[in-house]
């Protein structure tokens, strides 16, 4: 029987659950989006036949890289799969990345997010109906029982809500199981992911006997599960895709490039390593590490195994631009936009590249490469801050200040933007197109500082 400090633990673990919940919900705000031209491209390459598989449209589905050193991925509504960065550090394949993408596409397919409150409120149930029992106990004079009924009904609720839970998680195994089948994608990579989690597992001292208080089942039951699934399935023995793994080994390497420190990504790729994932992280950790002559070094290396690549051409602009060399950096950057057709986030480079020249004479070609690179990707808050400092230095003040407007919206600052939004409306021609955007940011920004007032209160 539990005392009442062990009733308030499962109340406060009922609560904090929820709560874990609610912040998944808006992961945009919470954590740090990582965006790269090359790894999005890779992502979605992968994503596609298993979003197929899922009955979901590729164009609907974003897969989206979050800054967090822990091994997790989520979806939180919607039609998007979050993968932290410390995923794709463990991981070993895309193959394996694969098979976690798979398992994320059956939770948005079964329609998990939406139906979590289902668990939720099937445990209220068991709680609020234990409070009326034991009320019941209590007034009848039986005060001891009644705490015992309490006691057991939040028990049973939070047991109830972990096993719907774990229900939704097995469901989504069997469903990644069927789409990477469907796809021809072999389950190996899932099972060898499955079994690095065990690993944790075991280092953390986890219990493998019984999965009851888990949200999870065991790593050690899903493999039981699925390994007789995936080894009876055609595609178990399908040979790995070689340039999805050449790829994966590409961006794994710039991504620890990025986010590490200099010193352990040069242990993990020493000088000696000349090949095209060795060049890519000491590119990233020397131009971390403020060394801009040796990290260009490293990205003409990479030039020259491929001058039509276009993220080695990204790269090497992005080093001499930070490194004060505007100017040189444009050749690389204008090919690597011209060979991508026009990729938003490497023209958003570009655009900045040519601000950063401060000759008046790119501004016009500026303007145009960073309207192009809103119009196809509007969540890029550097694209339009880029383009406001355009239209600034043009004299452009209403458009600069819906640029700003619309910068702020979505960096999540609604009270920021709505002044702006304002601004641009009082400078434009009435029902101009830019007029009825401002309109538009000016509305969202109210209704969201509404909301953000509601909750202070």
């Amino acid at each position: 029987m539990l005392s009442k400090s062990g009733t308030a633990k499962f109340t406060a673990r009922l609560l904090a659950l929820l709560a874990l919940f609610s912040i998944a919900l808006q992961p945009a705000h919470a954590q740090s989006i990582l965006r790269d031209a090359e790894t999005e491209a890779f992502l979605d390459e992968i994503s596609e036949p298993l979003i197929r598989a899922a009955g979901l449209e590729p164009a609907n589905v974003d897969i989206v890289l979050i800054n967090d050193k822990s091994i997790n991925a989520f979806v939180a509504g919607g039609q998007t799969v979050y993968l932290h960065t410390g995923l794709i550090h463990a991981a070993t394949t895309a193959n394996e990345v694969q098979g976690v993408i798979a398992h994320e596409l059956g939770h948005i397919e079964g329609g998990h997010v939406i139906r979590y409150s289902e668990g939720a409120e099937a445990a209220g149930n068991i709680s609020i109906a234990s409070l009326i029992l034991a009320a019941a106990a209590v007034a009848a004079g039986a005060g001891e029982a009644g705490m015992a009924i309490m006691q057991a009904g939040q028990q049973a609720a939070m047991g109830k809500f972990l096993a719907f839970s774990r229900v939704q998680e097995s469901v989504a195994d069997a469903s990644g199981a069927r789409y990477l089948s469907a796809a021809g994608i072999s389950g190996r990579g899932s099972i060898s992911f499955f079994k690095k989690l065990q690993n944790f597992e075991f280092r953390l001292g986890i219990p493998q006997t019984d999965s009851y208080d888990r949200t999870h089942p065991l790593s050690g039951e899903r493999i039981t599960v699925l390994e007789d699934t995936y080894k009876a399935d055609p595609a178990w023995e399908a040979p790995l895709h070689p340039k999805w793994e050449a790829d994966f080994k590409r961006v794994k390497a710039k991504l620890l490039g990025y986010i590490a420190e200099p010193n352990a990504t040069l242990r993990d790729y020493p000088e000696s390593d000349l090949t095209v994932p060795g060049h890519y992280a000491r590119a990233y950790a020397w131009h971390k590490a403020a060394y801009p002559d040796k990290a260009l070094r490293e990205a003409d290396a990479l030039v020259a195994k491929n001058p039509d690549d276009p993220y080695f051409l990204e790269l090497r602009g992005q080093i001499l631009l930070e490194s004060g060399k505007p100017t040189e950096a444009l050749a690389s950057l204008r090919r690597a936009t011209e060979l991508t057709g026009n990729q938003p986030l490497i023209a958003a480079i570009l655009g900045h590249a040519l601000i950063a020249t401060e000759d008046p004479d790119k501004l016009q070609e500026a303007e145009r490469v960073l309207k192009s690179a809103v119009t196809r990707d509007n969540n890029n808050p550097f694209a339009w801050y880029q383009l406001g400092v355009v239209y600034q230095a043009l004299g452009d003040e209403p458009r600069a200040a819906l640029a700003s407007a619309e910068r702020y919206l979505m960096m999540g600052a609604p009270q920021l933007a709505l002044p702006n939004a304002a601004k641009a409306m009082a400078g434009l021609p009435e029902y101009s197109n830019d007029w009825i955007r401002a309109q538009d940011v000016k509305l969202v920004a109210e209704a969201q500082v509404q909301r953000m007032s509601k909750r202070r209160r």
